[in-house]
C-alpha cells in the first residue's frame, strides 16, 4: 500500500487575474467579402470605361489596386491572430505570448516585486526583468488592463485575516 502521493503532489496556486490580449479588428471577414466584391466591381467598371477609350493601361493598374488592397487585408488578418495572456497566482505574474506564425514566448515574473510602468508602453518590472505588454492595443485599452492589474496586485498584497 502505498501512501503519500496524494499529499505530495503540489497544486496549481489559484489565478488572482487572468487577461487575453488580441489586437482589435474592426471588419469582419463577410464585411471583407463585401467591401472587395464592391472594390472589383468599381474597378472594373473603371477600368473597362477606360478601355473603351483606348487607355487600356489602366485596367490592369485597377486590378493591381485590387489584389493590393486584398493583400494588406490579408497580412491585417493574419497579425490579428497574435495574443498575450497574463496570468497573476500569488507567486508569479505569467505573460504567454502567441505570435502570428504560432510561436509562443512565455515570461515568469515574480509577483511579490512585480511593478506595473504606464505611458507609451505598459510595462511590466520585476527583479530587474522588464516586458512589455500589449503593444498592439489602444491608449485607452492598455491603461485599463494596466489598472486592473495593479488592483489585483493590490489586493493579492493586502493582509488577509480571519
Amino acid at each position: 500500500m502505498t501512501a503519500g502521493n496524494d499529499f505530495e503532489r503540489e497544486q496549481e496556486p489559484p489565478e488572482l487575474f487572468s487577461a487575453l490580449l488580441t489586437p482589435h479588428r474592426s471588419l469582419s471577414r463577410t464585411g471583407f467579402l463585401v467591401l472587395m466584391a464592391f472594390v472589383s466591381a468599381v474597378s472594373f467598371a473603371a477600368g473597362l470605361a477606360f478601355l473603351l477609350m483606348g487607355a487600356w493601361p489602366v485596367l490592369g493598374f485597377m486590378g493591381l489596386d485590387v489584389w493590393l488592397l486584398y493583400w494588406l487585408f490579408q497580412r491585417s488578418y493574419l497579425d490579428a491572430r497574435r495574443s498575450e495572456t497574463l496570468t497573476l497566482t500569488d507567486r508569479e505574474l505569467i505573460v504567454d505570448r502567441v505570435a502570428p506564425d504560432g510561436e509562443r514566448e512565455q515570461h515568469r515574473l515574480d509577483a511579490y516585486w512585480l511593478r506595473v510602468e504606464e505611458g507609451e508602453r505598459l510595462v511590466l518590472v520585476s527583479r530587474g526583468n522588464r516586458v512589455v505588454v500589449g503593444r498592439f492595443l489602444s491608449p485607452g485599452e492598455r491603461e485599463a488592463v494596466g489598472e486592473q492589474l495593479k488592483a489585483a496586485l493590490a489586493a493579492q498584497r493586502s493582509p488577509r485575516f480571519g
